[in-house]
């Protein structure tokens, strides 16, 4: 049975990161989505706010699952008996910082597959930090994330 992993920071989850988890569900027998919990990091979205956002958002694939884990990925991918790594892609500098990424992966536990999936084109411009700072101004991002994103973070900018 061949387990792939998509781990990301998710914050907030895009139509892109839709895209991939479709896609991956469709070619893996089971699909893990693990949100990464760095307190080193400043988020607009709380851990669990983006699990239960992904939690929904999956739903509708039997095989994918959406999990929290704030230590190395390889860690997880290792507890878990996962062998793919997979990571979406938009442009060439994702694909740089992601390739020297897997390599550091690949070093700390060589049995682990990293593999790239490049988002479909409609999805190349979407980036978390300008869907965040567009929502900061009141901005419409309905066709970067789905509704259920797009009302949280309508509330989450009106508190702040």
């Amino acid at each position: 049975m061949a387990t792939a992993i998509f781990p990301g920071s998710f914050d907030p989850p895009t139509y892109g990161h839709m895209n991939i988890i479709e896609r991956a569900s469709r070619l893996f027998d089971k699909l893990d989505v693990v949100v990464a919990v760095n307190t080193q990091k400043k988020y607009f979205f709380e851990a669990e706010e983006r699990l239960a956002m992904l939690t929904a958002l999956t739903a509708p694939w039997k095989n994918v699952s959406v999990h929290l884990w704030d230590r190395l990925i390889v860690e997880y991918a290792v507890e878990n008996k996962a062998n793919v790594l997979l990571r979406g892609i938009r442009n060439m500098s994702d694909f740089s910082y992601e390739f020297d990424l897997s390599l550091m992966n690949r070093s700390l536990s060589p049995c682990i597959e990293t593999l790239f999936m490049p988002t479909e084109p409609r999805f190349f411009t979407i980036k978390s930090s300008a869907i965040k700072e567009i929502a900061a101004f009141g901005g419409d991002i309905s066709n970067m994330v789905p509704p259920l994103v797009a009302e949280a973070m309508k509330k989450k900018a009106s508190v702040r």
